[in-house]
């Protein structure tokens, strides 16, 4: 078992969490492995759930999403009812110690289960890898909406401004949920959390350079050194989610209501504004540079502007003064585009290896250079 008090998320390869690619437990990801293709012996699992699974009867389906190449996700279908698996790549022996750490995901959403937070409902974490080779979760599909572009195209105004909302309203729980009520107090590192970070994605980055991209070396050097007071604020350490955006949201079916907060590989305990702000980075990235808001009519789409948006967090958290917060706002962003931009690097490098050769891969890590000098634009205007 991971210690959870030692574990960094940004420990993981960066590159085996595509910020680009579709969640693989995405109720509308469509499942693309029959089980002849199956990694483990499916054979193996079914009697596994009759003995430890409530209710649990055959026969079993399971299929393969597309995508969860960090961590492997399956549906497992039944006459009576639907799961999701979740499992390591391998036998923990193969693993790099710090990495796939599926039993953090199982922690962090079971303890969120009676709070604010929409998750799934989790079931059973077996780390017993004589069942299927590798140790695994399994947790309840939910069925609902996953909003792919963030114009949320075929809505009505009225609409987006609803879904726009209660995104703001899921986020916002999520960071006043008391972290030593719900037992996360040793989730992750307490205090300095944007020094450590920056640390951390330099050096992801400096590992991952296919081509010089000068503009990160400028941040690189700019970002420690420009850390805002808010920044270094301790007192707020909340739970953060690390890739909190529309796709990893599952909506109900016919209403603006969240109904599951998907993909938790980069959550830890850290700062709340470091979270908020890589939500906000939509509002200034173009749909065609990568999923955002930038350049589109937002009053005629009914989508709040990024200010309204501010206003509104603040509000519900309590936490913060927007006018205040508006004052180092160009840094939360060119940190947060920063760390995407290091993210993107890491894909490009794998994809310079050979180790990753889609044509997602490629576009994801085509995306660093632009992302990096959109970042060192706002650490311009922060100076």
């Amino acid at each position: 078992m991971i210690d959870p008090s030692s574990h960094d998320p940004s420990s993981h390869d960066p590159a085996a969490h595509d910020p680009a690619a579709p969640d693989p437990a995405a109720p509308d990801s469509a499942p693309s492995a029959p089980a002849a293709e199956l990694p483990f012996d499916a054979s193996a699992l079914e009697p596994w759930l009759r003995a430890h699974l409530p209710g649990f009867a055959g026969p079993l389906l399971i299929e393969k999403f597309p995508g969860g190449q960090s961590n492997p996700t399956y549906r497992l279908r039944t006459p009576q009812h639907d799961w999701v698996l979740r499992s390591k790549p391998g036998p923990a022996a193969k693993l790099l110690p710090s990495a796939h750490a599926i039993e953090r995901e199982f922690r962090l959403m079971r303890a969120l289960a009676d709070t604010a937070v929409p998750v799934p409902r989790m079931e059973l974490l077996c780390a017993d890898e004589a069942v299927i080779g590798r140790a695994f979760y399994l947790m309840e599909y939910v069925p609902g909406r996953i909003l792919w572009e963030q114009a949320l195209p075929g809505l009505s105004a009225a609409q987006r401004r609803a879904h726009y909302l209660e995104m703001n309203r899921v986020l916002a729980a999520l960071h006043r949920v008391d972290v030593q009520a719900v037992g996360l107090a040793d989730y992750g590192k307490p205090g300095n959390y944007f020094e450590r970070q920056i640390a951390r994605w330099s050096k992801q980055y400096q590992a991952s350079v296919t081509q010089p991209i000068p503009a990160m070396e400028r941040l690189i050097d700019w970002l420690p050194r420009h850390i805002p007071a808010l920044a270094r604020d301790d007192s707020r350490v909340c739970v953060v989610h690390g890739d909190f955006r529309l796709d990893n949201l599952v909506f109900h079916p016919e209403q603006a209501q969240v109904l599951a907060v998907l993909d938790w590989e980069l959550s830890t305990l850290g700062h709340p504004l470091a979270d908020f702000s890589y939500h906000c980075m939509a509002w200034h990235i173009e749909p065609g540079q990568f999923r955002g808001i930038a350049g589109l009519d937002l009053q005629a789409l009914g989508i709040p502007s990024e200010r309204e948006y501010i206003e509104r967090y603040c509000a519900s958290t309590g936490f913060y003064d927007p006018e205040a917060l508006q004052q180092d706002w160009n840094f939360f962003l060119a940190y947060n585009l920063f760390r995407l931009a290091a993210i993107l690097q890491g894909i490009a490098k794998r994809v310079e290896a050979g180790t990753a050769s889609s044509a997602q891969a490629r576009q994801s890590g085509a995306g660093a250079r632009p992302l990096a000098e959109l970042a060192w634009s706002f650490a311009q205007r922060a100076a």
